[in-house]
Formats: C-alpha cells, sequence, structure tokens
C-alpha cells in the first residue's frame, strides 16, 4: 500500500504541531514531529557532553546511535535545547541522520494509511514527492508572544523580547544555513496561522476537500 504522505513547514513557533494534530486526528494520518528528533539528538549531544561546535565530535558521536525515541518529553522542550537542535541542524551529517530516521519511521509504519509530518525542511527536502504540502506563516512578534506563553505555561521563566530576538535569530539562520535552508516548498499551499485556529481549519479544511 502507498502511504499518502502530507508535510507542514514553517518557521519555528508558527504552530506546525498544532496543525500536525489537527490533519492527524481529522484524516488519520500518523504523525512525526521532525522538531523532535533534533531536539532528542540535542539532548544527547549534552547528556554526554560532546562538543557541539566540532563536526568531527558530533560525527563520532551519531555514528554510536542506534536510534532515538520518537516520543516527546518535558526535558527537551527547553530553551537551551532548542539552541543546541538549531546549532546543529547546519551540518550536513546530522540532517542526513535525521533524515534517515524519518524514512524509517514512514517504514516502520507501514500499516497506516498515510503520514502528516511537520518541520522545516520536510516538503523541500525531506519528501519532494509528498501528496499535499503546506506551509505554515505566522508574524515573528505574534509567534514570540505563543512561545512566551508556552513556556510560562510549563514552568519556564522566560523574557518576551528575548523570546523575539531568539526567533528573529533562528529564522535568518534557517533561510540562509547552505543544507536544506527554510523555503516555501514547490506547489505548497501556504496558511496564514495569525489569528484564530478556527481560522486557520477552514483554510486547512478547503485545501483538504479534494484530499
Amino acid at each position: 500500500m502507498k502511504h499518502k504522505i502530507v508535510t507542514i513547514d514553517g518557521p519555528a513557533a508558527s504552530g506546525k504541531e498544532k496543525i500536525s494534530k489537527y490533519i492527524s486526528k481529522k484524516w488519520q494520518l500518523k504523525h512525526l514531529d521532525s522538531g523532535i528528533l533534533y531536539r532528542r539528538l540535542g539532548y544527547i549531544l549534552l547528556k554526554d557532553k560532546v562538543e557541539i561546535d566540532k563536526i568531527e565530535e558530533v560525527k563520532k558521536k551519531i555514528k554510536k546511535i542506534k536510534s532515538i525515541p520518537y516520543r516527546k518529553s518535558k526535558k527537551i522542550r527547553t530553551q537551551q535545547i532548542a539552541k543546541i537542535a538549531s546549532k546543529i541542524a547546519i551540518y550536513n551529517c546530522v540532517r542526513e541522520f535525521i533524515n534517515k530516521l524519518q524514512y524509517d519511521f514512514v517504514k516502520e509504519n507501514k500499516y497506516y494509511k498515510g503520514f502528516v509530518i511537520d518541520g522545516r525542511d520536510i516538503g523541500s527536502v525531506v519528501f519532494k514527492k509528498a501528496n499535499l504540502k503546506l506551509y505554515i506563516d505566522v508574524n515573528p512578534k505574534i509567534r514570540a508572544k505563543r512561545r512566551y506563553k508556552q513556556l510560562i505555561d510549563s514552568g519556564e521563566k522566560s523574557i518576551y523580547r528575548k523570546i523575539l530576538r531568539d526567533i528573529e535569530l533562528r529564522d535568518n539562520k534557517d533561510k540562509l544555513r547552505k543544507n536544506s535552508p527554510l523555503v516555501v516548498p514547490k506547489n505548497a499551499f501556504i496558511v496564514n496561522n495569525n489569528g484564530e485556529f478556527k481560522d486557520t481549519i477552514k483554510q486547512i479544511n478547503n485545501i483538504f476537500k479534494d484530499f
């Protein structure tokens, strides 16, 4: 059975996970958040005291890793892990490693009718031939406010202005990096997620009407 694949691309804190969960539930697709894999790897490198600024050290560690859990965890949702994930994401060896994990995820879950996978290069690089591609567009200030609330609700101290600055720096880094930069994938539908989620849902339902 050939799987249907829906890709969700967009910048940091654009609401990709929430949108993916909605699509997963409504159209019964298996969800994979690629960001978890980068965060998991970042957590492993931090725990094992690997110098992430030295690519050879990162390569050595990756070769020793047999598997990475796909499940979510509070310990990988911190700002510290997010920054590490952002730094290692520029390495081609890291992106190849994470991409393979995503391909394996699809193969290992072959009994599902399809998948919704979100990240920053899913429709442009990882699954170029996806059945449907979405790109989530949100103003940086709105994203910063949402991330701030998310961190406060989870009990982590945070400052809005610092979050906004980090998001703007992350956007710049993601768009300018040499390996798999953040772009609007070819043939992707652009979803405006600046407003209330009900408005976003209307856009998605309209896009999916013939799916």
